[in-house]
Parts: C-alpha cells; structure tokens; sequence
C-alpha cells in the first residue's frame, strides 16, 4: 500500500506540473504551474473572536448561524445537484462482491475518504477555499484545472463535473456571490463538485474547517444512500456505518486541512477500477 500510494503520488505531481487542458478541437495543451503557496496569513482569513488554530496552522473562525443555514441549505438531500444519481463506483463494487453488507461498505468508505477520490477531493476543497477566500485567482485556476484532471474515469468526470455545475447554477440563482463570478473570469472549464462548494463556501465567509467537514459528511451519506439501495441494507444499517465513520471522516478533515497541493494523491485503486468498470457494467441502476 505504502509503494501504491508513493506511486499515486507521484503520478498526482507530475499531472500538476503539467495539467491538460482540452481546446475547441479536442487537443490538450500542457502548461507548467507553480508550486502552491503556504495557507494565507493569519489576518486575511481572520473573523470576528479568537479561536484555535487547525491542522495548517491557520486561525480557525467561527461558524455563525448564517453560515451554518447554507451549508444545510446546500447539502442537504433536496438540493438540486442530482447526487441521488450517482454511486462512484459502488454498484459495480456490489455485483463484484467487493461489498456484501454493513461492514464492507464501511471499509471501503473509509478507504475512499482517506486514501482515494473522497480524500482527493478535500484537499482540492480546502486549496479552493482558501484561493477564493484571499482573491488568489491563478491559485483558483490550477485548482479548478487539477480537479477536472484528476478524475480517474469518464463516470467520475461525468459525476464530479454533472454536480459541479448544476451546483453553481442553483447558488447563483438563489445565494449569488461575487467569488462566483470570479471563478467563472479565472477558470472556463468543466468546474468540479468540491472546488464548486468550497468557493461558494468561501463567497459567502463560510469557515473552511465546517464547510469541508460537512461537505465529507454528505458525500458518505451520499454514498451510504446508495449502498443501502443497492447490497440492500436498512436504514438503521445505514445509520450505523454513518456513525462508524465520524472519527475517520474528522481525521480526513484535519489531514486534507494540512496537505499541499502538489502532495496530493491516492492509493485506492480498487475503487478507481470500480468506477471504470461500471460503464460497460449490463445492467445499472446509477450514472457511475
């Protein structure tokens, strides 16, 4: 695992050195990029009180009541972004035997979330942020870039870029933001699901630490959700894993809050196959 995740690393700076991006014709352009800075200084991300500091060192702020209702607002289950359509790979996981009941979905979420895409897309959650956050719009564009590059299937492109968008379409019509906008100046691609969430988050002075934290928690309870259709499993079981997972998903939390951008990388290459394999799966019941 410790060789599969030097390798995945690796891999990770070297697509950071040198991410693609598509033109009109379909062609790829490579460009060089710059190493991502330290976290911005304490005073440019500096809310009302004092608090502790996080895992990168930075003054963790406050989340109010206003920030706390969007957050619900955004990720809640209602919310227009079509995650109910997608299962990153699980429904193959399922037909393959890779998980047969409580336990096994619980590994292999736990796996997702601290050694594969789940992890990967915390990190681009939290550089995203805090790019928006200190008005860094070079840093927003490779960020933005390095998460379209990232995906490691057409589905998962499709799942993060589906969500992504249909994400921003609905807080500009409802909670509209001028980090939006800036986004849109700085970045003309497919935008994916975490950096569409942590600008918004950003925009509207949301903390980062919450925000990242609620946004892991729904994508397991996503995920969950999908599992329980799918093994089948009860919605007590489903609860059960969830509750499993709290620890997990903290540590997940603080780690991504402290990873550099061009440390980013994963190793769970069992869910990565799950999530190409399922588009020739015969019979299917999600989009990935």
């Amino acid at each position: 695992m410790r060789t599969g995740m030097m390798m995945a690393t690796g891999m990770s700076r070297q697509i950071r050195k040198r991410s693609a991006r598509a033109d009109g014709a379909g062609r790829l352009r490579l460009r060089s990029t710059r190493r991502s800075p330290p976290p911005p200084p304490h005073h440019s991300l500096r809310a009302r009180g004092e608090g502790s500091r996080d895992a990168s060192g930075e003054r963790e702020k406050t989340l109010d009541a206003s920030g706390l209702y969007r957050l619900m607002a955004w990720l809640s289950p209602a919310f227009p972004v079509g995650a109910f359509s997608y299962s990153s790979g699980i429904e193959w996981a399922v037909e393959a035997g890779d998980i047969v009941d409580a336990a096994s979905l619980r590994r292999w979420l736990a796996v997702v979330l601290t050694r594969g895409g789940g992890f990967c897309d915390a990190v681009l959650f939290v550089h995203a942020h805090r790019a928006a956050a200190v008005h860094d719009d070079a840093l927003l564009r490779e960020t933005a870039e390095l998460a379209v590059v990232l995906c490691p299937s057409k589905e998962r492109h499709l799942e993060s870029t589906s969500q992504g968008g249909a994400f921003i379409n609905a807080v500009r019509d409802a909670w509209p933001c001028a980090a939006l906008d800036r986004l849109a100046a700085a970045w003309d691609g497919p935008v994916a699901y975490p950096v569409a969430v942590a600008v918004a988050a950003a925009g509207h002075a949301v903390p980062l630490a919450p925000a990242l934290h609620a946004f892991l928690h729904v994508t397991a309870a996503n995920l969950i959700s999908a599992g329980l259709r799918l093994i089948p499993l009860g919605q007590t079981d489903g609860q059960r894993v969830l509750a499993a997972l709290e620890t997990t998903l903290a540590a997940a939390v603080q780690r991504a809050m402290a990873t550099a951008l061009d440390d980013i990388g994963g190793a769970a290459f069992r869910a990565d196959i799950a999530s190409m394999r399922h588009e020739t799966q015969y019979t299917r019941l999600f989009r990935s």
